[in-house]
Order: C-alpha cells, then structure tokens, then sequence
C-alpha cells in the first residue's frame, strides 16, 4: 500500500472517529436537509458538489453504488434561472456543479467527499485542465451542519497530511439553490461518448476512478 494510500485511509478513520464523538457527546447533526425525497421507500440525501466541467463529475458519481441520481446545474450564484451561455461567460458567479441523491445506507457523505477530492484537482483555483474560471471551481456545498463540519474537517486533514503538494483551495460554501442545466446537459458522458471531448478528457478521468474505485461501483 502506498503512502497516498495510507494518508487517505487515515483523514477517512479520522473522520469517522471525529463524528463518532460528536454523537458519544449528545451533539446531534442538523438533520434539516433542504432536499430529503422518499423513492423507492428509502430516505435520500443530498450533496451538492462542483469540480470542473460537470460533465465529468456526473459521469464519475454516477457510476457509484448508493448514488440514485446525479443532476448538472449551477449554484452559488446571483443569476435567477442562469443559462449555460451566461454561466461560461463567467459574469454569473454560479459554479457549474453536480447534485447527487444518495442512499446513506449505502454510501455515506464522508465517502462521496473523498471521491470528489480523489478524481479532481482542488490545489488549483478556478481551474481544471484547460477549463479556466470561476465556473470551475473546486467547491462543496454543504446542505446541513453535519456536512459542513465534515467537509471543513477532512479538508483540514487532507492539509494538514501533505496528500497533496499544495494547499486545497476547495470552496466549502453553504447550499442555497440549484438551477438544474438544459436538457442535453444531462447524462452527457453517456449519450455523446464518441464526442472528442468524452473521449480525451472524460473518459480517461472515468476509466482512472473505476480503477481506484472498484469496489464502490454499481454492478
């Protein structure tokens, strides 16, 4: 096992010890969660990430077991109802960012957090790959105090254990609301596959995720 390896199972157990704590000491987490749907007859959370072109993240939290739906938007902004022309322009201030309805009882915040950080640069600011402006940045909406204490306290961890050579400037920012993208928007990897960008810039971050993440995936 290597050292990123050992750093990554350390900040996660460290997390989970921290949390455990919290509940041992009767601090209960905010429950109020802004979306909390009933499908299936299984209570869903929600989290609300950004790290570059959504395009790429739909299509890597996809593909995780106990992840029901992943939806591309834009939150974080002052624009009402944001189009994606005026997004890109960059005058927005929204992020281009993935809401992800998840089964807890399958995988846990804690557990999308360190695929977020793991399958995107958060050392870069505004930036991922060519993809340049505030649009892109690296960010974590929390939805409840829970989410904002662990978001805050692996980000530290990650920091503080040199997982990366330099410092996380990933946004953690509370969630307000979330204008879902245009229609062709949504499950882009896997309706356009063949388009140029899917193939070189999509499809090898895909295929590096399934490779760490195997045992995470949906059969």
């Amino acid at each position: 096992m290597n050292k990123l390896n050992l750093i990554w199972i350390a900040v996660t157990c460290g997390s989970a010890i921290f949390f455990s704590s919290c509940k041992a000491q009767g601090k209960e987490p905010n429950s109020e969660l802004v979306k909390n749907m009933e499908t299936n007859n299984k209570a869903l959370d929600t989290a609300t990430f950004g790290a570059g072109c959504f395009w790429c993240v739909e299509a890597v939290f996809q593909d995780l077991k106990g992840v029901e739906k992943v939806s591309s938007g834009y939150s974080g902004g002052q624009i009402k109802n944001p189009s994606y022309k005026e997004v890109c322009a960059g005058v927005t201030g929204h992020a281009e960012v993935c809401q992800i309805l998840f089964n807890p009882q399958l995988i846990t915040f804690d557990e999308l957090l360190e695929v977020f950080w793991k399958t995107h640069d958060p050392t870069t600011l505004n930036r991922q790959g060519n993809d340049a402006g505030t649009q892109y940045r690296s960010v974590v909406f929390y939805h409840n105090a829970e989410q904002k204490k662990l978001a805050e306290h692996y980000k530290n961890k990650l920091n503080e254990s040199g997982a990366f050579e330099k410092p996380l400037v990933t946004e953690i920012s509370a969630y307000t609301t979330f204008y879902k993208a245009e229609d062709y928007h949504q499950d882009y990897y896997n309706q356009n596959g063949e388009e140029p960008y899917c193939r070189f810039v999509i499809q090898p971050k895909v295929d590096k995720f399934k490779k760490a993440f195997g045992e995470k995936l949906k059969k």
